[in-house]
C-alpha cells in the first residue's frame, strides 16, 4: 500500500515517575531527512532514534520532538553544571556593565536559568529512561505511519479515477485520429492535384508512397498504445507497490511526453482540446505524486 509523505504522530508514556512525550511530523522530501530535538541527556541516542525511524519510513522530512518530565514526588539527583553557571555569570556581568547598573549579580539571578542544574544519570536510570523513550517513539511512529497510509489511500483512489478517465480520453483521441487519416489522405491528394496540373511528370508510385508517409505521420496509434501501457504500469504500482513515489513520477513524465507527441502530430481541433484536458489532469497527478513515498 502506498503512503503519503505528510503526517503526524504523537505518543505519551509515563512510568516510574518519568513522563515522555514524543511528537513526529512528516513532510515530503526526495530523500529521508530526520531532525531530532531532545533533552541533552539523550542527545547521544540520536543515531539510535534515526535507525528506529528508518524501520517505518524510507522518504520524507521527519521532525521529531522528545520531551521528558519527572514527577514532583520523584526524587531526581541533581548536579551543578559549573560551565553553564560561569557562562551565565559572565553574561550577566557584561549586561550589567552595558546598562551601567549598580546592583551586583546575585545567586537569585542565576537561579532563573534551569540549565545550571542537570540530573545525575546513573547507567541503570539512563537505560530505564531510554526504554520509555523508545516505546513512546515507536508508538508515535506507528501513529504517523497509519496517518500516512490513510492519506496515501485517499491519494491513490483519486489518482486512479483520474487515470481511468484519461484512458477514455486517449481512446477517443485514437478513434478520431484513425477516422481522420482517410480524410487527410484525400485532402493531400487533392492539394497535390491542384499544384500539379500534369501528374504524368511525377512518378505515381513515388507520389503514393509520399502521401502514405505523410498520412502515417498523422497516425497517433503508437503514442496512444504507449500512453495506455504507462498508465497500466502506473496503476499496478499504485495498487501493489510500497515506496513507489520515484517510479510513479517517472511514469507521469513518460505519459506527459506521449501527450506532447500526440499534440504535435495532430492538426485536429477536437484532439487538441482533448490533449489540453489530458495535460491538466497529468499536472494534477504530478503534484500528487510528489507527496507519495
Amino acid at each position: 500500500m502506498i503512503a503519503s509523505m505528510t503526517g503526524f504522530g504523537k505518543a505519551e508514556l509515563k512510568e516510574g515517575g518519568i513522563g515522555v512525550l514524543v511528537e513526529v511530523r512528516s513532510l515530503n522530501n526526495r530523500y529521508l531527512d530526520v531532525t531530532v530535538r531532545s533533552p541533552k541527556n539523550i542527545a547521544f541516542r540520536e543515531k539510535e532514534i534515526k535507525d528506529l525511524v528508518r524501520e517505518f519510513v524510507s522518504r520524507g522530512s521527519i521532525n521529531i520532538v522528545i520531551k521528558i518530565t519527572y514527577d514532583s514526588n520523584e526524587v531526581v539527583p541533581l548536579q551543578i553544571n559549573a560551565s553553564a553557571a560561569k557562562a551565565y555569570y559572565k553574561l550577566l556581568n557584561q549586561l550589567k556593565r552595558t546598562l551601567k547598573l549598580r546592583e551586583g549579580v546575585k545567586l537569585e539571578h542565576l537561579l532563573n536559568f534551569s540549565e545550571l542544574f542537570e540530573p545525575v544519570e546513573t547507567e541503570e536510570r539512563s537505560e530505564f529512561e531510554w526504554g520509555i523513550v523508545q516505546r513512546a517513539l515507536r508508538v508515535a511512529m506507528e501513529n504517523l505511519s497509519a496517518m500516512r497510509k490513510q492519506e496515501g489511500m485517499e491519494l491513490a483512489n483519486d489518482i486512479e479515477r483520474r487515470l481511468l478517465w484519461m484512458n477514455e480520453i486517449v481512446n477517443e483521441i485514437e478513434k478520431i485520429s484513425k477516422d481522420k487519416i482517410p480524410e487527410e489522405r484525400t485532402r493531400l491528394e487533392k492539394r497535390i492535384s491542384e499544384l500539379l496540373q500534369d501528374r504524368s511528370i511525377v512518378d505515381s508510385n513515388r507520389l503514393e508512397l509520399e502521401i502514405a508517409l505523410l498520412a502515417d505521420k498523422l497516425d497517433v496509434t503508437e503514442e496512444c498504445v504507449r500512453f495506455r501501457s504507462h498508465s497500466k504500469f502506473f496503476l499496478d504500482a499504485l495498487r501493489n507497490g510500497d515506496s513507489v513515489g520515484r517510479k510513479l513520477n517517472f511514469l507521469v513524465q513518460e505519459m506527459s511526453r506521449e501527450s506532447n507527441t500526440i499534440a504535435a502530430k495532430s492538426n485536429d481541433a477536437t484532439i487538441s482540446q482533448k490533449i489540453v484536458l489530458l495535460k491538466e489532469e497529468l499536472e494534477k497527478i504530478r503534484e500528487q505524486v510528489q507527496n507519495i513515498e
